[in-house]
């Protein structure tokens, strides 16, 4: 659910002001109103960007950090802002060190991948004999093209033959003429064996710079998370100024935010007692108010989800308890195998115990595992096996639930949540416009509804009575004259049923539409299905005729790299599938609109 805000405006006398904001960071609840752009202002500009350049090396830090697994780190020490900014210039300087050493080690080994062809010899025996007389130089051609009169002529010396290409030098007297058809390649200004000792200089070089980098990530991540908390503070400070309006010749500043109504009593009682004048504002409709999602454990679980799209805006209905089972049961019906869904159970029982701060998430996954591995045995799949096919299950093979059912059962799990959708946007409608907008969204509920137990009840074996089928054609058709008559409260008739024709028409090829796409569910959690039988026929197949043993050694790969891809594969359908569901078929159906800013209180860090 979304928490209800509190609107106030704040008149303070300018010499108290930095006092009074101080007051309001330390109770840390009001969500300050923006009604100037920080895009203008280039101070704030100026801080943003100092914090983009201190998250980045948080992030490296942190990154290395976790690649070295270290887990314990020294206290932050008090420091100035320009001592903290020496820190990220001295993390740019480690990095652009670095990188200028991979690129001379780039260098390096390209050049003596090159004279390794062409040998170790000495450049200073080579400035001798130019000295006594005697011009060098280096060629290469293709080796088709080369031609042993070279010798005669210029003193050709066949040095190497590498990749069809050769390798000569020609020894003349300096001034001569020299006519071959040969590339000339520069060569790198030092031989091989210095080149070797240099790259061998070079890499201790960086085994030293790279223990500095990790000294630095570890020593100084908490200052770094200190800086960034002081330059985040700042900021907030100097918004909170910008967005003031200075009245009576910037004598009287004026500043408006929001507060959860849970927190507006203790804001009220301390600004009362401190002698601040504030005044409680109401809500103009369509004014963008935060947004502070409230919900209880299991729902809270969900809230990433809906964050990943949009929060609700103000207006409307947090759509994540409404969608929270759907998806949980979306995600068992996708993954389809108890087994799978049980490793899930205990990999996140495992890993919320190594990462605190990932808890919520592993949380979230033991939830859709346990929904896993419900589905999957009571369809009768776990790690692959056909459960009613064994001899051990064969009294009771008939109660799980066969490919048939499933499918069924997906288009019958979506047409709930689609009818489901449309009674929240009716409800919506009631909220937001009046209970006479939400009257024919709802009627189509009821003809829905009413249609689908008609015509859907004897597909599943389920027969009614006449006399029920006469109740729901009544309900239908008195849903239809709402729905055809009353669908624009306030129009006359004839654009009521004219919109009624065509709200008629987009309902009947959209259920259609909407309906159809939730056989997915059962085809993605059909294909894991399969996909786990296939590598168990792998298995066996391959090793038959093998020694118990031996079968067991060859037997073991296959099944966990075959049902590891198996695994990766059907989380991944498991997720994509059940949130495009969410946010394409239940969120249009839902008319869910979004847009909120998440609730951001002034608070110092």
């Amino acid at each position: 659910m979304i928490t209800q805000m509190s609107k106030y405006a704040f008149m303070v006398f300018h010499q108290e002001y930095n006092e009074f904001l101080g007051k309001l960071r330390d109770l840390g609840v009001l969500h300050i109103r923006e009604t100037n752009s920080i895009l203008d202002n280039e101070q704030l500009q100026t801080l943003l960007a100092e914090r983009k350049r201190v998250n980045l090396a948080i992030r490296f830090c942190k990154s290395l950090n976790e690649k070295e697994k270290v887990t314990v780190f020294p206290p932050a020490t008090i420091f100035t802002k320009p001592e903290g900014f020496e820190l990220v210039d001295k993390y740019d300087f480690l990095l652009e060190r670095r990188a200028q050493d991979a690129a001379v080690r780039a260098t390096l080994e390209k050049d003596i991948a090159y004279m390794q062809i062409w040998g170790d010899f000495s450049y200073e025996k080579i400035n001798a004999l130019d000295k006594a007389g005697w011009e060098i130089n280096f060629f290469s051609c293709p080796t088709t093209k080369y031609e042993p009169k070279w010798g005669d002529a210029y003193n050709a010396l066949l040095i190497n033959e590498h990749q069809s290409q050769t390798f000569f030098l020609t020894v003349t007297k300096p001034g001569t003429h020299i006519d071959i058809d040969a590339d000339r390649p520069k060569m790198p200004d030092r031989s091989l064996a210095d080149l070797q000792a240099a790259y061998a200089d070079l890499q201790t070089e960086q085994l030293k710079l790279e223990q500095e980098i990790r000294d630095f990530a570890v020593n100084q991540l908490n200052n770094l998370i200190e800086l960034e908390n002081n330059l985040t503070n700042e900021f907030n400070l100097s918004n909170a100024l910008v967005q003031t309006d200075k009245e009576a010749g910037e004598k009287l500043m004026i500043l408006e935010g929001y507060v959860p109504e849970t927190e507006a009593k203790q804001l009220e009682d301390t600004l009362d007692k401190e002698g601040y004048y504030f005044m409680p504002m109401d809500i103009p409709e369509g004014e963008k108010v935060p947004i502070k999602l409230h919900n209880n454990n299991f729902t809270r679980l969900y809230e990433p989800i809906t964050k990943m799209f949009s929060l609700p805006n103000y207006a409307e209905f947090d759509p994540t308890p409404f969608f929270a089972p759907f998806f949980m049961l979306f995600f068992g019906l996708c993954f389809g195998d108890g087994g799978y869904g049980m490793l899930v159970m205990l990999i996140c029982a495992i890993m919320k115990r190594k990462k605190p701060a990932l808890k919520p998430y592993f949380n979230l996954f033991m939830y859709l595992g346990l929904s896993a591995t419900v589905i999957g045995l009571l369809s009768g799949s776990f790690f692959g096996l056909d459960l009613p096919k064994l001899a051990i299950f064969a009294k009771i093979k008939d109660y799980f639930i066969s490919s048939d059912n499933l499918m069924t059962f997906s288009i019958v799990i979506g047409l709930v949540q689609i009818i489901f959708g449309k009674t929240v946007a009716a409800f919506k409608r009631m909220s937001e416009k009046g209970t006479k907008h939400g009257i024919a969204p709802l009627a189509w509920v009821f003809i829905i509804t009413s249609l689908a137990c008609v015509f859907g009840l004897p597909e599943l074996d389920i027969h009614i009575s006449k006399t029920l089928e006469y109740i729901f054609f009544g309900i239908a058709g008195l849903g239809l004259l709402v729905a055809f008559l009353y669908n624009m409260p306030g129009r006359n008739i004839f654009m009521n049923f004219g919109n009624g024709i065509w709200n008629t028409y987009n309902i009947a090829s959209g259920l259609l539409g909407d309906t159809l796409s939730y056989i997915r569910l059962f085809a993605i959690g059909l294909t894991g299905a399969i996909l786990g039988g296939v590598f168990n026929s792998l298995a066996m197949d391959m090793t038959e005729g093998m020694n118990i043993f031996v079968k067991i050694l060859c037997m073991l790969p296959i099944l966990v790299i075959g049902h590891t891809i198996n695994i990766c594969l059907c989380t991944i359908s498991s997720l994509v599938h059940p949130l495009r569901l969410i946010f394409v078929e239940y969120y249009k159906n839902a008319e869910f609109e979004g847009g909120g800013k998440a609730y951001e209180p002034f608070k110092k860090l």
